[in-house]
């Protein structure tokens, strides 16, 4: 009986090594050339569980992090989205963004309809996720936190639309540095010790002009017929490099160059890691473009509205690395480049306050619809905080000289430290316009306990969301999720015709009414100054005792010299 057991092992061993794993692991990198002269560096990493975390007795995780799978469970997320950001996109000179985030740290959840109470889920839920990604996001409250009606929807399976089960919040002031990446970088299966995250460096990550690192997790189809679900989890990381600072005014760049730091070797957990760079040209920019290594395969893809050209490096494949063991990927002009042609977004926009003085301002946005001949709505999304007080007859759209009327519009009002203005439009475009959107506020007056320890340095505002399914130039192709590159698949397009955006505007930083905080201190300093001289003087009399001293007849001294004086006979002292 004895060598049955090694026998029985090996069998169990065998059966379990062969069962199919039910996560996998996607990695990819994407370089993209500006039109400003920049480099952009996108990561994402997927990781998919084909498991339902809130049916089934999950206790044994293999690729996804146990920190956020237990939190799916236990507050019954539907969905969680998560950006750290650092800095501004700049969409007139660096194009349209795969996915942008607003400036400091933006969360919006999507719970289920078992939850009862949503509040206190969204309120422990923000600080479990301050703990694992040392943040300041137990900062969230009442006071920033709104419940959008109509921006927002769910991005993955949503079979609950139900706008009372969301909330969001942002703050524009946090800033984001490296105690933020290293816990965003330990949730990677292969942390940072192989694949694509060798190349996350924090020194060279935020010497940069933008740095946006997010978590997305959703439910998805498991196949195409959609019986079963599946969970997605998506860590995204976007870097934007100044490559004439690091090049010396050139717009030559490399892996090395931007990273310090070279490719070995794939993630060996990953079933997919791949590297894209945008080798996309106009006219005869493609003559003057030069990539090495040459590249294996080259993907084509319609992407934003536009045509794109890919050169693919698969890290999984055996002879990417026959010649070195690293992969270093370069881009060469084979001449200078005084500069390109900026390629005007479709849709942007900006936003700033105007006015004077600290008791009355105005808000102004303005919305840009470049495409040449097509029209389309845009939802437009507006959080500002209690101290501003809106007035919402003050509401004014101009386009083209001429009112325009929104279709849709949701104003929820504001209460003095409890919640902030919610309001929600849907305006439509006109081809080739501008719009505008004027709004007035009154500041108010904080009580002192209520300011910041910087008060003259403002307080900020969170930006505008806009969200619209922007019609596209170009009749773009529908692809398989599965195979298509993962910064095309977030937002994938239903028919070819159009394709999703959401982009965010400045915040604004606005100066309230503030008082003098050195008065008190000058107030103390004058106070005990003066209560010092008077209770010193007075308890000076009345401690001091008089002692009235008689004359003295002379001491030693005077004594020696009357001796001396009298047997020298001279008259005496």
């Amino acid at each position: 009986m004895e060598p049955l057991g090694p026998l029985l092992l090996l069998f169990f061993l065998a059966t379990s090594g062969a069962k199919q794993p039910r996560d996998s692991l996607r990695e990819e990198l994407l370089l993209s050339p500006l039109p400003s002269g920049d480099v952009a560096a996108t990561f994402q990493f997927r990781t998919r569980w084909d498991s339902d975390l809130q049916r089934e007795g999950v206790s044994h995780y293999r690729l996804f992090p146990k920190a956020l799978g237990q939190l799916i469970s236990k507050y019954s997320v539907r969905e969680l989205h998560l950006s750290l950001t650092q800095g501004f996109w700049r969409t007139r000179s660096w194009g349209q963004p795969y996915l942008q985030a607003p400036a400091g740290a933006e969360l919006w959840v999507w719970f289920q309809e078992s939850v009862s109470d949503v509040d206190k889920a969204w309120k422990d839920l923000s600080n479990i996720l301050s703990g694992i990604f040392c943040a300041s996001l137990n900062f969230i409250d009442s006071t920033n936190t709104v419940v959008p009606t109509a921006s927002f929807k769910p991005l993955g399976l949503a079979n609950v639309t139900d706008h009372h089960f969301l909330r969001y919040a942002v703050l524009p002031r946090e800033v984001v540095c490296t105690e933020n990446l290293t816990p965003w970088k330990k949730l990677l299966p292969c942390s940072s010790k192989a694949g694509l995250a060798v190349l996350l460096k924090a020194e060279r990550l935020f010497h940069s002009s933008y740095h946006s690192q997010a978590v997305h997790i959703r439910p998805i189809c498991r196949d195409a017929s959609c019986l079963s679900m599946s969970w997605e989890l998506r860590q995204t990381l976007t870097v934007v490099f100044d490559s004439f600072a690091s090049g010396h005014g050139k717009k030559d760049w490399s892996l090395f160059k931007i990273f310090s730091r070279t490719l070995t070797e794939a993630c060996p957990l990953a079933s997919q890691s791949k590297v894209y760079v945008d080798i996309s040209s106009k006219g005869q920019e493609k003559e003057l473009l030069e990539v090495s290594p040459a590249p294996l395969s080259v993907h084509e893809a319609s992407v934003q509205g536009d045509r794109r050209t890919y050169a693919v490096y698969d890290l999984l494949n055996p002879g990417l690395f026959n010649g070195s063991r690293s992969l270093n990927v370069q881009l060469k002009w084979k001449r200078p480049q005084d500069g390109l042609d900026l390629a005007v977004p479709v849709l942007h926009a900006q936003r700033y306050v105007s006015g004077y003085g600290l008791e009355t301002g105005e808000i102004s946005t303005l919305i840009y619809n470049t495409h040449p001949y097509r029209a389309f709505p845009v939802l437009l999304l507006e959080t500002v905080p209690w101290y501003l007080r809106l007035y919402i007859h003050t509401l004014t759209i101009i386009t083209k000289g001429k009112e325009n009327k929104p279709s849709y519009i949701h104003y929820q009002p504001a209460q003095d430290r409890q919640r902030p203005h919610l309001l929600e439009m849907l305006i439509q475009l006109p081809a080739n316009s501008v719009t505008k959107i004027t709004i007035q506020f009154e500041r108010a007056l904080l009580k002192w306990t209520e300011y910041t320890p910087d008060p003259n340095h403002g307080f900020y505002v969170s930006p505008s969301v806009l969200s619209a399914l922007v019609p596209s130039v170009i009749a773009m192709k529908v692809e398989d999720e599965d195979q298509s590159p993962l910064f095309a698949s977030l937002f994938p397009s239903l028919d070819g015709s159009s394709y999703f955006v959401r982009l965010y505007t400045e915040p604004l930083l606005v100066n309230l009414p503030t008082p003098d905080f050195s008065m008190p201190y000058n107030v103390i300093c004058l106070t005990c100054t003066v209560v010092a001289v008077c209770y010193g003087s007075f308890y000076n009399l009345l401690t001091r005792t008089f002692h009235v001293e008689e004359p003295n007849r002379g001491g030693l001294a005077k004594r020696l010299a009357n001796i001396i004086r009298k047997m020298r006979g001279v008259p005496l002292l």
